[in-house]
Formats: structure tokens, C-alpha cells, sequence
């Protein structure tokens, strides 16, 4: 029994549960998953994870220190090759999970709930892969590439991605069909903050890789959705007034909304290497002129 004084992550009350579509899938095949409290010390998260960035935990850590951690934690056994390198009294490996373990002890508790199940890497990943693509904050490319992961390196196919993340076989054949963008056209999606995925999938019928920036940017400065978007590739466009191809517009918006930045070149086409030729004299110029005053 743990001490009065320590915080524990799930009220006595509440019982443990977790989104049943993979883990009852994966317990199939497996001994029953064992639900358990554990301390926080004893759990690591998984260095190869999917997911790299855990985004603000502000509201997660208010919750948990409010409620508890309301959905276990996934781990499997540290693996027993890997012990010489653990630090000392860690048990467990996150499989999915890592943003409640990193809230949980930034909220000070001591123990949190966990389902222990005996997995190997390679579906601790899968499983791992399959919670990263239930979040809502994904970009419609992290979605894409989510689900061309789970298609190449595990093998699914598109009715069995969509049972695993809950959703339509035509949404995932629909998402897989945004990797064909090219890839100026998806730099140009992020600098413009665009995530409408309906509105991008409108874009892709464009055929070319300017003639989708140039609608990219019309989105943008227009607003259009994706009705007006499809009325106006019906009607063929504005394209070609004067007959002239458009300067190329390079766009960038900071990730924290800070600032933002439009480059137009004379060119219609400007190769990364170039780009960054015209960043780097911009900074050297500023400087420069700083330099003097």
C-alpha cells in the first residue's frame, strides 16, 4: 500500500480503461493484459516512438492534477538486452502514452496507472504509430505519412488502417492521395497555415506544381473554401492574363505565429540551394547596415 500523502493517478472509483479497437486486437494474440499502478520512477518513455514533439501539456497537467490520469498508460517490459544502459529501478517501456507519463510527473504524482502487455518492438511501434494518428492536432501530411507508415512497414491495408484509427476507408485512401502534392506545393500548405484537408485534396486535382501554389496562395489571400475553390477550377481559373508564368513566392509562417515571411523571386522556379543563397545575403545585408548605424 502506498503512504496516504502520495499522489496517486487514478481514483480508486474510476476504472482503468483505454480505446479498445488495437489494444483489444493486440490482447488477442497475447497473454490478457495486466492493469496495474506503478510508480513513475519505474517507466521510461520509448526512445524510437513515432511521435518527437509533445506539444503544451498545460491543460493536460491542470486535468491530471484535478482528476487523475483517467486512461492508463501502455508499457511493455524494458527490454532485458537494453538493462546495462537503464537507469536504476526502471521496469517499464512506454508503448503509448509518453504525453500523461511527462504531465503526470510534472503534476507531482507518484504513481500512475499502467496496462502492462507483452509486445515485441516492432508492434509496440505499430501500436504507438496507430494512438499518434488518433490526435486531433495532426496536419493532414502527418496523417498521410502515419498511414503510409502503417501501409509499408507493417503491412496494413487501407479497410485495416481504418479499422485501427476508427475511420472510413475513403478517408485513408483520401489522405494517402495528399503525398502525391509535390513538395514546393506542401512547403507553400505550411507557410500558409492551411489544414483543411477537403480544400487540399481540391488543390491536387490542379495537376501542376504551380498552377496548385498559385491556387494555394489565391486560398489564402481570398479565403475561398473548398466549394468556391471547386468552382473556380470548374470554370478553368484566372491563369495566364498577360500570358506569363507568375514569380515564384517563397512563404513562411514561425511555428509559434510570431512572425512571418514572403520572398518573391523574378524567376517562376527557385531550386532550395538558391533560396537559401537569398536568405543568407538578406542576413548578411542587415547586418551590414546595422553594422554602420
Amino acid at each position: 500500500m502506498s503512504e496516504p500523502s502520495r499522489k496517486r493517478g487514478l481514483p480508486v472509483r474510476v476504472k482503468m480503461r483505454h480505446d479498445t479497437h488495437f489494444v483489444e486486437e493486440l490482447s488477442a494474440r497475447h497473454e490478457t493484459p495486466v492493469g496495474k499502478m506503478v510508480p513513475l520512477s519505474t517507466i521510461e518513455p520509448d526512445p524510437r516512438q513515432p511521435r518527437s514533439v509533445m506539444g503544451d501539456l498545460d491543460e493536460l497537467v491542470s486535468s491530471i492534477r484535478e482528476k487523475g490520469v483517467l486512461e492508463p498508460i501502455l508499457v511493455r517490459p524494458r527490454p532485458e538486452a537494453e538493462d546495462e544502459r537503464a537507469p536504476a529501478g526502471v521496469l517499464y517501456r512506454i508503448i503509448s502514452g509518453e504525453r500523461r507519463f511527462r504531465a503526470a510527473q510534472e503534476a507531482g504524482l507518484y504513481e500512475v496507472p499502467v496496462i502492462e502487455m507483452d509486445v515485441s518492438e516492432q508492434e509496440a511501434l505499430e501500436i504507438a504509430l496507430i494512438e499518434n494518428l488518433q490526435r486531433k492536432d495532426l496536419t493532414p501530411f502527418e496523417e498521410a505519412e502515419g498511414y503510409r507508415l502503417l501501409a509499408e512497414i507493417h503491412s496494413y491495408t487501407h479497410e485495416e488502417i481504418a479499422s485501427a484509427v476508427g475511420k472510413s476507408r475513403t478517408v485513408i485512401t483520401e489522405s494517402l492521395s495528399l503525398l502525391q502534392m509535390p513538395p514546393q506545393a506542401r512547403d507553400t500548405v505550411q507557410a500558409l497555415g492551411l489544414t483543411s484537408k477537403s480544400l487540399l485534396l481540391e488543390v491536387l486535382k490542379a495537376g501542376d506544381e504551380e498552377e496548385m501554389i498559385d491556387l494555394l496562395e489565391e486560398v489564402a489571400r481570398r479565403g475561398l473554401n473548398r466549394d468556391d475553390l471547386r468552382q473556380r477550377l470548374r470554370r478553368g481559373g484566372d491563369k495566364g492574363k498577360d500570358g506569363r508564368r507568375k514569380p515564384y513566392v517563397f512563404r513562411f509562417k514561425a511555428p509559434d505565429k510570431s512572425y512571418s515571411l514572403a520572398l518573391t523571386f523574378r524567376q517562376s522556379e527557385v531550386d532550395r540551394d538558391d533560396l537559401i543563397r537569398a536568405l543568407e545575403k538578406i542576413i548578411t545585408d542587415l547586418r551590414t547596415e546595422s553594422a554602420r548605424r
